[in-house]
């Protein structure tokens, strides 16, 4: 398939039919359940995150809530296998097994899907879930490309449905009151933000085992590929996904995403004016194509003046874990400080050097944010507190018809952010946002695969 082939049947992605995806029309559309109906909710994608976080976290609260998981989708045979057997044994559940999403939504009868699939098929999924007539919660990042991005916010935003994106930071208590306290202008205006996620883990993201244990025959490759350039069949692509764009933009798309979602929230700002970029494969040489190191700089502020605004610095590493994960935002009275959970007066303007220019001293008052521990740098969470309330917030909002936590909108704009960032990387220019046509640019070019 040429490029020009490529590119036009992308285009029709944009209408919610992309190459090898499925056509599903409303058929269920308006179907929102009673107040004491009981929730019959699928899952699209059965791998580790399912697993071990986002299953635990919906069981946490099914009884309470009045939902039951009671399908699952997956292209994979052994995935199937592994469901049926996970959701016997753990929770005395038995689930029926879909080889495709278009076979669970034809015959399962469903009010909600919970999406865990591969980081490029969520906007795609998205798109089929509310096609369906389900209410969705998407796992983060929305879409990898402004292509599929802006197709599944025109899908989401023609329906009824209720989308929660899995930005589970917004419905922490700690990022939640470190949000009330932005707003409430005691901080003043950023200056400037800090972010960093760094782990030492050669093995992350790589599974061999199940490479090994994969055959073409077992899985959809072409299902899998959706609207993707055709490769020949290749199980690492499969499996380790998060390894190799564009089925994955890596770091971008799985960790920066988290953080850079709280500008957007804490700010209102929609996306950055600008980012800048690089990054490289420095020592995990395993035939992965995204980086083990990656540094982006971000100019946030107002669309229409250039004078005000504020940087975001974000660094990633896989190769030494020193620093964890880290977000502080500063104004010139302080910083606000999202691993210690703390507002201080570090760094503000002193007395000394106030006195030097003839101004007041600016010294934050200390703050003490509501601590609900650190952020979890492991991908297996279990039942953490963010994720939990996070899933409980979209089941509520389910029943309640109220828009939850993380609207589609939030998973549009962390999308800009993730695919600038990831342009600037992989070109090596200065990336914009062309506002009337919502176009990612690269050295004033729009930015495509």
């Amino acid at each position: 398939m040429n490029r020009r082939i490529f590119l036009r049947d992308l285009s029709v992605g944009a209408a919610g039919v992309a190459l090898g995806t499925l056509s599903l029309t409303a058929k269920a559309a308006g179907r929102t359940p009673g107040a004491n109906d009981r929730l019959r909710v699928g899952l699209v994608g059965f791998a580790d995150r399912a697993r071990e976080s986002l299953i635990p976290c919906f069981q946490a609260h099914a009884a309470e809530l009045n939902c039951e998981l009671v399908a699952v989708s997956d292209i994979w045979k052994r995935r199937r296998a592994e469901a049926q057997e996970f959701f016997k044994k753990t929770y005395h559940l038995d689930v029926a097994v879909y080889r495709n999403n278009e076979e669970m939504y034809e015959k399962a009868k469903l009010d909600a899907v919970i999406v865990a699939t591969a980081d490029f098929q969520h906007a795609t999924h998205a798109i089929e879930a509310v096609q369906a007539g389900c209410d969705a919660y998407v796992e983060k990042p929305f879409a990898e490309t402004m292509l599929d991005n802006r197709a599944a916010l025109k899908a989401v935003r023609a329906s009824d449905r209720i989308v929660q994106i899995g930005s589970q930071r917004r419905s922490s208590g700690t990022y939640r009151a470190a949000y009330d306290y932005l707003r409430s202008g005691k901080f003043g205006d950023i200056v400037y933000a800090e972010m960093s996620w760094n782990v030492n883990q050669p093995g992350r993201w790589r599974r061999p085992k199940l490479v090994a244990g994969l055959q073409e025959a077992d899985v959809d490759w072409r299902r899998f590929l959706i609207n993707r350039p055709f490769e020949a069949f290749d199980p690492r692509k499969y499996v380790e996904f998060r390894l190799f764009w564009p089925y994955s933009s890596g770091i971008p798309g799985q960790w920066m995403c988290h953080q850079i979602d709280t500008v957007h929230w804490f700010t209102g700002l929609p996306h950055p004016r600008s980012v800048s970029a690089n990054g490289g494969i420095y020592l995990w040489k395993d035939g992965r194509r995204n980086f083990d190191t990656m540094t982006a700089v971000f100019d946030y502020g107002p669309l229409n003046d250039p004078t005000k605004g504020f940087q975001v610095v974000y660094t990633s590493r896989t190769t030494n874990s020193a620093g964890g994960i880290k977000e502080i935002y500063y104004s010139n009275g302080g910083e606000l400080n999202l691993d210690t959970n703390q507002v201080t007066a570090n760094g503000g303007l002193n007395k000394k050097y106030a006195a030097d220019m003839k101004m007041a001293p600016n010294q934050l008052e200390p703050v003490a944010l509501k601590n609900e521990g650190p952020v979890i740098t492991s991908a297996s969470t279990g039942v953490d507190k963010m994720t939990s309330a996070h899933m409980r917030n979209w089941l509520e909002c389910v029943r309640s018809r109220r828009q939850p936590n993380a609207p589609v909108e939030a998973g549009y704009q962390h999308a800009i952010a993730t695919i600038m960032a990831n342009a600037a990387a992989r070109t090596g220019e200065r990336v914009t946002f062309d506002e009337a046509k919502q176009e990612v640019l690269a050295g004033g070019k729009v930015w495509h695969l």
